[in-house]
């Protein structure tokens, strides 16, 4: 009996490190679709498909007719009319490629989760316990592509872009995705057994995950009216530490979404009370806590968040170049994985 129980403990654990890596897959393909989302934005291609068709906008334009018809459909738009105008249908389709590309990647997503689902199912490898994260992790999946268009389409009639606000909903759900498929990976490879720690350096590492996310989304609303183009010295903003104007909206809200002062503004300064935030939580731990992973995850995450920091000034004092920018995109993706696989271990021993 010993010698079965044995090997079925280690048939299961070679399962839970099959779905670990699979997951780790799909982690890392959502990190590369927020890439290419960002590249996306940043070539104002988004607008380049004016429909949504889940099925047949698998395949791109495919003869001249085509072409002619897919930038005929995008003359219509206001990005067009006001913007473009003298668009040439060769620089239409570089911007077109862009977001093909992207719809295409989101399609390939999908598949890279479900069809090794199913292959784990029929395996028999996925108990029926652990089957409703893994469900709800789809879920969202098929809402991020729905949110893709709902994002789109707020371009399409009266703006020359797509919203600030579905943008950083976008993006947003973008690193749930991430965060969950990545936080499920780290539970099927390291075996957690329901043990969990808790206390004020755990409550830390949460709020931690918590602001970088927040802060994502502040950094979704600077490129999303593209705040970043302007106030471009540092440590000050427009010559002072506190600019005038930070109020300069009726009602007083709107300041927070639409000033391209005020959202800039935030977005640095959630950035100074999370650096100083997680300095000292790394303090805390390594003076404390004597779990080497625990230690090295939260030196690690300290890192990442440094280099992010200075990414972005550098990317602001250059007025973000498409590569500065893009990386830097990447790097709040790369500082939230940190950041969950230190609360990660944290939180089980």
């Amino acid at each position: 009996m010993t010698q079965i129980s044995l090997y079925d403990a280690n048939k299961q654990m070679e399962h839970d490190r099959q779905i670990a890596y699979w997951l780790f897959t799909l982690a890392g393909f959502v990190v590369l679709m927020v890439l290419v989302g960002g590249l996306t934005r940043l070539t104002d291609s988004g607008l380049s498909i004016t429909e949504w068709e889940p099925i047949r906008g698998a395949i791109p334009p495919l003869s001249q007719a085509a072409w002619d018809l897919a930038f005929a459909k995008y003359q219509q738009i206001p990005e067009y009319t006001l913007v473009n105008h003298a668009m040439t249908l060769h620089e239409f389709k570089v911007i077109y490629w862009w977001e093909w590309a992207h719809r295409f990647l989101g399609r390939i997503v999908g598949l890279v989760f479900l069809l090794p689902f199913l292959v784990f199912l029929l395996q028999g490898k996925l108990a029926r316990h652990r089957l409703a994260p893994l469900l709800g992790l789809f879920a969202l999946g098929g809402l991020q592509g729905f949110m893709g268009w709902y994002m789109v389409s707020s371009g399409l009639s009266e703006r020359v872009d797509v919203s600030q606000y579905r943008l950083a909903m976008h993006l947003g759900l973008a690193l749930i995705i991430f965060g969950i498929a990545l936080w499920l990976a780290l539970s099927y490879l390291r075996g957690v057994d329901g043990r969990l720690q808790s206390g004020a350096r755990v409550a830390a590492g949460g709020l931690i995950v918590g602001l970088i996310l927040v802060q994502s989304l502040l950094g979704a609303l600077v490129a999303g009216i593209d705040a970043g183009m302007t106030y471009n010295d540092w440590p000050f903003m427009d010559g002072d530490l506190i600019p005038p104007g930070l109020f300069a909206y009726q009602p007083l809200i709107t300041n927070f979404f639409e000033n391209h002062l005020t959202v800039q503004f935030d977005h640095r300064l959630v950035a100074y009370f999370l650096t100083a935030v997680i300095g000292w939580h790394i303090y805390r731990v390594l003076q404390s806590d004597s779990r080497p992973r625990v230690r090295q995850t939260a030196v690690y995450l300290g890192l990442g968040m440094v280099a992010q920091v200075v990414l972005g000034v550098v990317a602001l004092m250059l007025v973000l170049p498409i590569g500065l920018a893009a990386a830097h995109q990447i790097g709040a993706v790369i500082v939230l994985g940190l950041a969950i696989t230190h609360l990660h271990f944290l939180r089980h021993n």
